[in-house]
């Protein structure tokens, strides 16, 4: 508190003592500021003269009603007046909305101490008492989500599957397509609601836009090709030069099977294990055997349909998806640690990013020679999804496996490396994969020139004949794609089909 002191004054008849008013306007104003900044409301009320009943309800609603999350206070002038002194402030607020205001302090004598003379525009100039002040949030408006081409996605127009990969999107980035919000500082009237004048406004930041890899051409090209598709289906196709991904199609909805399903790849895994032994000296003229059954690690594989294709050369037994050839050369020619590690070329086990989420590719270490030959043939514990193994093919298309992704690089800087495969085994498959069309499993399907692909016949369940996905990978220049039917049959029959009407539709 400040004091009045005595004060001595020279008299004709003597020393008369008189009451001197102690410190100054400015030296309470300051006190008050002070307390104001760091909302000492109790403190603040000592220092006011007939402070009302309801003063620190006034400050308080203030600081509330503006969301402040820091606020400074501090003087920076005076004047005298004929009543006492005007003392100028700075207020320097922030919150949703960062501003500053000067406003004035009236200080007068009140008993021979300096104090504040209080009105509600003592908080603001603007206030009055049936006014407050009332913070506004205009929300951003949101980004687009577009297709490579520049046009939108992110509109109900989108397909199904364009939809849930932008609600995706959305999830991950949802930040930078909503920007910042803009906001505004009103001052009211309480009886109305009315505005009686807008004190200070925040500037929005808008979202920016996201550009995906997504191809609408490509996108619809593989939406009809599953049209007529009954069973869960999917279709995915990249861009082998780059990664890119251009089509994610999912046949019914719901559930984004393209990128979050595992499955066993059953025979296009084959790519990969044939791609180990070329590395490691097979050539694809060099005679192999093929018979309908046999016995490895004590489990008996067979063909498709026991088919016994006898001696006959590695290119025609990969073109005609043979179990036992290629189950027994992982075992006699490769081993676990071998195999394992050319599936890691070809990102198994990577940590893929590719903008949403995704599942990685497995292949669990094998543990014996049973376990490696269904491993060599996308049995056993070996699992993808239709996007691990569009990669696959694309590495083959292009020499080099890339991570897929759905947006700029620069947004999935902590995706896994490329891989650059070794030039004989990309010479060899690219001679392996096109053979599997002009005359092996898939050449009863009328696919466009250039094409190179993989059948795959994928066992799950149990039982003596269990069922089987239907699955179909390849290439044609920079395109690389996936599709897989679930339950579906055999590859042949069921995936192929479809990847022909895709690749028809885009010539």
């Amino acid at each position: 508190m400040i004091a009045a002191v005595l004060v001595p004054i020279t008299a004709a008849g003597g020393v008369v003592w008189a009451l001197r008013t102690k410190g100054s306007p400015e030296e309470t104003a300051r006190l008050f500021l002070a307390a104001w900044s760091r909302s000492d409301y109790a403190a603040m009320r000592e220092l006011t003269a007939d402070p009302p009943t309801a003063f620190e309800d006034w400050y308080r609603r203030f600081h509330d009603d503006l969301k402040l999350s820091a606020q400074r206070f501090r003087m920076i002038g005076s004047t005298e007046k004929a009543e006492g002194e005007d003392v100028r402030f700075r207020a320097e607020l922030s919150g949703p909305v960062d501003f500053s205001f000067d406003g004035v302090l009236r200080l007068v004598e009140r008993d021979r101490v300096w104090r504040v003379s209080w009105t509600p525009a003592a908080i603001h100039p603007k206030l009055a008492r049936g006014r407050r002040v009332r913070l506004t949030t205009l929300p951003a408006e949101r980004a687009p989500v577009t297709a490579a081409d520049g046009s939108r996605i992110d509109t109900p127009q989108a397909p199904g599957s364009v939809q849930q990969i932008v609600e995706q999107l959305a999830e991950q980035y949802g930040s930078r397509l909503t920007g910042t919000a803009s906001a505004r500082v009103d001052v009211i009237d309480t009886a109305t609601g009315k505005r009686v004048d807008t004190v200070a406004t925040g500037g929005s930041e808008p979202g920016e836009p996201l550009a995906t890899t997504l191809d609408p051409r490509v996108h619809r090209a593989g939406a009809d090709a599953l049209d007529r598709v009954t069973r869960p289906a999917s279709l995915v196709a990249v861009r082998p030069s780059t990664g890119e991904i251009l089509a994610v199609v999912n046949k019914p909805g719901g559930y984004n099977r393209a990128l979050l399903g595992t499955y066993p790849p059953g025979s296009t895994f084959k790519i990969v294990t044939a791609s180990a032994l070329v590395a490691d000296g097979v050539t694809p003229g060099e005679t192999v055997r093929c018979p309908a059954e046999q016995n490895i690690g004590g489990f008996p594989f067979h063909n498709a349909g026991f088919h016994d294709y006898g001696a006959l050369p590695f290119r025609d037994a990969f073109a005609h998806s043979c179990n036992t050839t290629f189950g027994s050369m992982a075992v006699k020619l490769l081993g676990s640690e071998r195999l394992a590690k050319v599936a890691a070329d070809f990102g198994f086990g990577a940590r893929i990013k590719i903008g949403i989420p995704a599942v990685d590719a497995a292949f669990p270490a094998p543990h014996d020679d049973t376990d490696l030959a269904s491993a060599a043939i996308g049995q056993g514990r070996v699992l993808a999804s239709p996007l691990n193994m569009a990669s696959v093919a694309g590495a083959i298309a292009s020499g080099t496996w890339r991570q897929p992704r759905l947006v700029a690089a620069a947004l999935v800087p902590d995706g896994a490396p490329p891989r650059r495969l070794e030039p004989a085994v990309v010479s060899a498959l690219r001679r392996l994969m096109p053979a599997v069309v002009s005359e092996g499993t898939a050449s009863g399907v009328s696919f466009p020139s250039g094409t190179a692909g993989k059948t795959g016949t994928a066992e799950y369940g149990s039982g003596k004949e269990p069922p089987t996905h239907s699955w179909f990978i390849g290439y044609r220049g920079d395109l690389a794609f996936a599709v897989i039917v679930e339950g579906g049959g055999t590859g042949a029959a069921i995936a192929a089909p479809i990847a022909a009407r895709f690749l028809n539709s885009l010539n």
